[in-house]
Parts: C-alpha cells; structure tokens; sequence
C-alpha cells in the first residue's frame, strides 16, 4: 500500500523537473537573443536598436520552437 503515493510523488517530482528545465531553456535562449542584440546595437552605434528588437523576437520564436520540439519527441 505505501508503494502508490512513493511512486506517484516520483511522477510529480519528474514532471516539475520537466517543466522546469525547459523554463530555463527558455529564457537562456530568449536572454541569449537580447544580449547578443544589445552588444550588436552597441557595435554597430545605431539611434534605433534594430538588432536588440530582431535578436529578441527570434530568440522569442527559437524558444517556442524549441518547446513544441520537446512536447512532440516525448
């Protein structure tokens, strides 16, 4: 009989790891895009920062992609 909850507190634990290592895979990824674009901007000396708005929404778009990646192989 004890061996249902250990097991089932297992599956949980499982699932917030899951969920929580593609959290933070996405924010490297979004974070990555911002700061590279930031460091571009700061290169290229532009009024408007063109790279930091582009990089951001790709990184935005990579992170979804990379999700829906994730869901589909498991």
């Amino acid at each position: 009989m004890e061996q249902q909850p250990l097991k089932k507190e297992k599956k949980t634990l499982k699932a917030y790891g899951r969920y929580s290592s593609i959290a933070f895979q996405m924010l490297v990824i979004i974070l990555a895009g911002v700061f590279g674009g930031r460091e571009l901007d700061k290169w290229v000396e532009w009024q408007f920062p063109v790279f930091t708005l582009i990089l951001s929404i790709l990184g935005v778009f990579l992170a979804i992609y990379t999700v829906i990646k994730d869901f589909i192989r498991k």
